[in-house]
């Protein structure tokens, strides 16, 4: 059993989000602020989360930035109708996707599940092919998908598990170029529909961590208005 943790000030989302994700057989855990999240993410990390951006305390990209400093748990944020910028914004920060309010509950569970699949895959030695388990590497690039590992000049890399599938998926074939809507098959269940600027936004995500480690790194090469191409150096 998955356990997710909902983080949210309004007490109405918590209270109904749950009880719909315990109906689909989650273990749920709720927090109505980042901080007391944040302090449980200390003693024991769920399988996922999904968290609200503006709370008390501490906010919704706050408490992803203290998250993502030890763990690449699968999140998914809560965003306002029409904030775009909070949405590219945690995107960029690293989250996995985002669902606006007022929102759809089947389509927060099937965000879910999509994640939690994506997850199994990378950490299970079942996955969708033999090729896409086997250690890849490129240059200075290696990936080990069964450890969801990743070395730039053996220097360790820590991805979410949809930076993980991208950076995959263009390394697997360098030189070629993916189109978004490739990308988005890769990484997003056929259910689960996002447009370019979550693609563009994991994507810049993705070279920033890569330039943490190396400030030269330039191997994913954009193709504006076609897509994105690995070149391996």
């Amino acid at each position: 059993m998955s356990r997710i943790a909902l983080v949210d000030d309004d007490r109405n989302i918590l209270t109904s989000v749950s009880m719909t994700l315990e109906a689909e057989g989650f273990e749920v855990e709720t927090y109505n602020d980042g901080q007391a999240a944040l302090d449980a993410f200390n003693k024991r990390l769920p399988d996922m989360a999904v968290f609200d951006i503006k709370m008390p305390r501490m906010d919704g990209m706050d408490l992803l930035q203290r998250v993502r400093q030890k763990s690449s748990m699968p999140v998914i944020f809560l965003t306002s109708k029409d904030d775009e910028i909070d949405e590219v914004l945690g995107l960029r920060m690293g989250a996995d996707d985002y669902v606006k309010k007022p929102f759809s509950q089947r389509l927060l569970v099937e965000r879910i599940r999509a994640l939690l699949r994506r997850q199994e895959v990378i950490a299970s030695d079942s996955g969708p092919s033999p090729e896409e388990n086997k250690v890849l590497v490129r240059g200075k690039l290696t990936m080990d998908p069964l450890r969801h590992a990743v070395t730039w000049k053996g220097q360790n890399v820590s991805l979410t598990v949809t930076e993980f599938l991208l950076l995959q998926a263009l390394a697997q074939r360098p030189g070629f170029v993916k189109s978004r809507d490739q990308l988005m098959d890769v990484a997003y269940d056929d259910q689960v529909y996002v447009d370019d600027r979550t693609i563009d936004s994991h994507i810049k995500r993705l070279r920033k961590k890569m330039r943490q480690v190396d400030t030269d790194f330039s191997a994913i090469e954009t193709l504006y208005g076609i897509g994105y191409r690995y070149n391996e150096e």
